[in-house]
């Protein structure tokens, strides 16, 4: 393009990103991140999409979350998927006051939280420990109608029974109708290891769903 003297647009930039970020190439995305800003063209939300998530994906997230917070500060408008990958990205570098703000301020940008969203939070919860948050933030879920997704339901179970939490577990297991929600392999392969351990959890999984 450059040979034939022919500007590349926001599309064209977007689908280089995006090829760069998903090779691990991030020092040359990052380049031409910063030519394409130079050069004038239109940065749309999709880029800075395609940027943030390349900078988690590629493990620089603290790189990520400063390029946030200064198109923030220009009152960027994100949308909910930017949203969602910048509270995974705060969890993971241990930054879960900011993950929690961020997630409380969804509203005042005019954000509703939907199905990733609660599953972001949920899955880092449980990853902290902090099951009992982790099932307040399930039932917050159910409550503004988000059906959550058959791969969440078996990371919370898997979770719980790895904890043994299995009454818990229970509870979760009875949302497997084997249509919209199923069972996972690793799921199913975790049960009966435990079912065939003799173990303190025995009478415990006698009452798991049949």
């Amino acid at each position: 393009m450059e040979h034939n003297r022919v500007k590349p647009d926001t599309v064209a930039y977007n689908i280089i990103l995006d090829g760069l970020f998903h090779a691990g190439a991030t020092i040359v995305a990052k380049k031409l991140f910063n030519e394409m800003i130079e050069s004038g063209t239109t940065v749309s939300i999709s880029t800075y999409r395609i940027v943030l998530g390349g900078f988690c994906r590629n493990n620089c997230t603290d790189e990520a979350i400063v390029l946030f917070q200064k198109l923030g500060a220009m009152n960027v408008k994100f949308d909910i998927a930017i949203l969602n990958t910048m509270i995974n990205a705060m969890y993971k570098v241990q930054r879960r006051e900011e993950a929690n703000d961020l997630f409380a301020s969804l509203p005042a940008c005019g954000l509703v939280p939907n199905a990733s969203t609660y599953g972001v939070v949920i899955q880092n919860l449980l990853k902290e420990g902090s099951l009992e948050e982790a099932d307040n933030m399930f039932s917050s879920m159910e409550k503004s109608g988000c059906a959550p997704s058959s791969r969440l339901i078996n990371y919370i179970i898997r979770t719980l029974l790895e904890n043994g939490e299995i009454v818990n577990a229970a509870n979760y297991m009875s949302k497997v109708d084997g249509k919209i929600i199923s069972f996972e392999a690793l799921t199913t392969s975790l049960l009966l290891s435990l079912f065939l351990e003799k173990g303190k959890y025995q009478e415990q999984l006698q009452l798991l769903p049949a």
